[in-house]
């Protein structure tokens, strides 16, 4: 071989060498090159810190979100809906043509009416119409809006319950908290944006009902613990100094942005935030939840016990979140599924919440954040007019699901306060005015926070997803 040819093969194996490492070293180092130019600024914050504060469409009404969830399906027969004609008819079959062929999972289509056992009257000076099962939410009944014409497209737990949190009965979208996070960023650097309390058991809908979905994970509600630290591993592990800890994770930080900057994956700026933020948590977490510092007259009002979990003491400290800065608070209460005696379960329930809801509005309301603090309160569907019976379960003087019709309110944040819209027929079996959808309720949640629901979106696998998917409007009728 001669060495014109040597020459000649190292110089074209360098070129090719050369042209390789352009590709692999270069092609990544332009790509740093441009993604630190899209970093500079505004883009570069919320790169590093995806929660940062950020600008809804429009002007909001609300700032924050306090979901009362009530898990189970409440009955707005026995709370909110009274029908004189269930009284009249109670015992007799449903008629053919009000059921219209609905089908039942524990019921026959011709089940025999039930007319609520609770005395109903009305209260304030809006007039609405509350049972005594209430009569907490009845010395507030000025500052919220009640709609007794909600329906939804799910007719079992899991499905409705997720329905009700992610606009989808199916498994895998973003939770309505989520969305908010996401489209508004938080106001506070000690605690996370979207926090979940729990004052029940299991829930049907499980961890997807405070899940990111399709969307960063960095989005997700983050549950609170019912007693001692509110999230596991606060504290730090013998032998661990402050000092020690902080260098450790200056150095993780470091490295993982410089991964971010060479990867632009949204996951590595969550582990980032992560980290920080459970350092920080460290000392805002316990201030957090030492109630001790309220009040006698606050802890009355809430009917709180310190150092007893319960969904008093849930209400309270959705209160002190929010005025942390805290932007989507979850409350879940699973108890409302009464299949057999529907009347007692009612009472047990709004035993232990009429009273911190009641004390939650009065609370806001006295402390200037009522305003733009906007409090939803409701479960996923609600219950039968006809009664449920069943020797062999052992159930008697129940109700079954009911997806069809079913109540809630809402207060604060831009909500016309005094104001009940809906009507069903008088077996409160269909809606006949003012058809509330879940997209729809979703909708109008939004829109206070100062969103367009169909232009707040997020691209996955191929298209534009929304909360409202291709539905929802808004319910003008109890806007202020």
């Amino acid at each position: 071989m001669s060495m014109n040819f040597q020459q000649e093969l190292q110089s074209e194996r360098a070129k090719l060498i050369m042209r390789r490492w352009f590709f692999w070293q270069c092609g990544i180092g332009l790509g740093s090159i441009a993604l630190s130019s899209l970093l500079s600024g505004k883009a570069s914050a919320l790169a590093l810190n995806p929660l940062a504060v950020k600008n809804p469409h429009y002007s909001p009404r609300a700032k924050r979100v306090i979901f009362l969830f009530m898990g189970g399906a409440p009955s707005q027969l026995d709370m909110f809906d009274y029908k004189p004609m269930l009284a009249k008819y109670n015992g007799k079959s449903v008629p053919k043509e009000v059921v219209m062929g609905q089908k039942y999972a524990f019921i026959k289509p011709d089940a025999e009416l039930y007319a609520t056992e609770f005395k109903f009257a009305r209260h304030g000076q809006c007039g609405a119409e509350l049972s005594e099962a209430l009569p907490y939410l009845a010395e507030v009944v000025d500052d919220i809006s009640i709609i007794k014409s909600m329906n939804t497209s799910a007719f079992n737990h899991a499905p409705g319950q997720v329905m009700m949190q992610t606009g989808s009965s199916q498994f895998g979208r973003p939770s309505l908290g989520s969305w908010v996070i996401y489209g508004l960023g938080s106001e506070t650097d000690n605690l996370p944006g979207f926090v979940v309390l729990n004052s029940a058991g299991g829930l049907s809908g499980g961890a997807a009902l405070y899940g990111s979905g399709f969307l960063p994970t960095i989005y997700q509600g983050v549950p609170f613990r019912k007693s001692g630290d509110p999230v596991l591993f606060l504290s730090n592990p013998p032998g661990i100094t402050d000092k020690m800890q902080r260098r450790t994770l200056d150095l993780i930080k470091d490295l993982n942005e410089q991964r971010l900057a060479a990867m632009g994956d949204p996951e590595i700026a969550t582990r980032i935030n992560s980290f920080e933020m459970a350092f920080r948590m460290q000392a805002s977490a316990p201030e957090l939840m030492d109630v001790s510092k309220e009040s006698p007259e606050t802890l009355a009002l809430y009917g709180v016990e310190p150092g007893k979990p319960s969904f008093a003491m849930n209400c309270l400290l959705a209160r002190r979140l929010v005025e942390r800065g805290v932007r989507f608070v979850q409350l879940f209460h699973e108890g409302w599924d009464h299949h057999s005696e529907v009347m007692k379960g009612v009472k047990d329930q709004t035993k232990k919440t009429d009273q911190a809801c009641a004390a939650l509005i009065k609370d806001l309301k006295q402390r200037g954040l009522l305003e733009d603090t906007l409090v939803v309160w409701g479960g996923e569907f609600g219950r039968t007019p006809m009664v449920e019976a069943n020797a062999d379960f052992g159930r008697k003087l129940g109700r079954d699901h009911h997806p069809q019709a079913f109540a809630m309110w809402r207060a604060g944040g831009g909500i016309k306060p005094g104001v009940t819209i809906g009507q069903t027929d008088d077996f409160a079996f269909h809606i006949i005015k003012d058809r509330v959808h879940v997209h729809d309720l979703h909708a109008t949640i939004l829109h206070l926070l100062g969103f367009d629901h169909t232009k707040l979106t997020y691209r996955s696998q191929g298209r534009d997803f929304r909360l409202t998917d291709v539905e929802g409007e808004l319910v003008d009728k109890i806007l202020a």
